[in-house]
């Protein structure tokens, strides 16, 4: 699937490419899944064409799972048959990116694919978790025994924070809406409603307020929960810039965050929840699904073999 011009999910399309060309360091995956994020419509709709050099079509799509087809002889990690999992952002405005049936991929944005995921979870775990666990373990450095305030905890990024927090000790307090109190539950956090008197409320649970806090909304929400946290409490947030005494958080690919993360997605500690998955043919109905909203986890595409 591809886009010839910037715009929403009516610019999208089906196309044939020649097959992905391979260096010796680089991958070919035959791609199983295709996690969507909203970085991929802003892309697409041109938000960073001052920033970002596109050339056109662009197949989008920065979070892969798949299978290796061939690994260049620089690329000795890898072999044929290999499952991996792949966040390969840097190629695709000027290559070839997830929406496609082969991706060629340095070998150096892959792993191996968790075993108790399935191709669709896989695929949800590239740039959600790497930018939660840059949140949580290199921003905020929550220590065990120290808690955590995660505001949309059950997000992409918040649901994988609160895994990554719980996994190194920490106990976590949750802000979703109601809907997604049992979800927060199971992973282990204590739910609390986002709205007015949400601060109340985390007081409630832990008086002294939270030791560290991460932001995954936006819009205000550091400010109106302010109360929150206790004083001096660290905090982040990946959806607002420059707010004073704030850490900014980015996703970055970095070989040991995702290996970290393959480890804790192997051993059961993290999970990814897939809200919807759609077949490759209809990748703008996947689009429009997450430009609206609501559906409770990734929005996933599948790549028929």
């Amino acid at each position: 699937m591809v886009y010839r011009r910037y715009g929403g999910p009516e610019v999208l399309e089906p196309a044939d490419l020649p097959t992905p060309r391979t260096h010796v360091d680089s991958v070919l995956v035959r791609v199983r899944a295709a996690a969507l994020n909203p970085a991929d419509l802003a892309l697409q709709a041109g938000a960073l064409d001052s920033a970002v050099d596109t050339c056109f079509p662009v197949v989008p799509g920065w979070d892969i799972a798949g299978v290796v087809e061939r690994s260049g002889p620089a690329a000795p990690e890898f072999a044929p048959g290999d499952e991996v999992v792949g966040y390969i952002r840097g190629d695709v405005q000027r290559a070839h990116g997830g929406l496609a049936e082969l991706v060629s991929a340095d070998v150096r944005t892959l792993v191996r694919k968790p075993g108790p995921m399935d191709f669709p979870e896989a695929s949800g775990l590239p740039l959600a978790g790497l930018t939660a666990h840059r949140a949580v373990v290199r921003a905020l450095d929550v220590q065990p025994g120290e808690t955590l305030l995660v505001h949309g905890a059950a997000g992409g990024v918040g649901s994988l924070a609160v895994q990554i927090a719980r996994s190194r000790g920490a106990r976590v307090i949750g802000t979703a809406a109601p809907r997604d109190h049992a979800y927060l539950l199971s992973l282990g956090a204590e739910p609390v409603s986002y709205g007015a008197g949400t601060a109340d409320r985390v007081r409630e649970l832990i008086p002294a307020g939270a030791d560290t806090v991460l932001d995954t909304v936006g819009g205000g929400t550091l400010s109106a929960t302010a109360a929150a946290g206790r004083t001096g409490a660290r905090t982040a947030s990946v959806a607002e810039v420059g707010l004073p005494g704030v850490i900014p958080v980015f996703c970055r690919l970095d070989g040991a965050d995702l290996s970290a993360l393959a480890e804790l997605a192997r051993t059961g500690r993290l999970r990814v929840r897939v809200g919807a998955a759609y077949p490759l043919r209809r990748a703008a109905d996947a689009q429009r699904a997450l430009a609206a909203g609501g559906t409770g986890g990734k929005i996933v595409v599948t790549v028929p073999d």
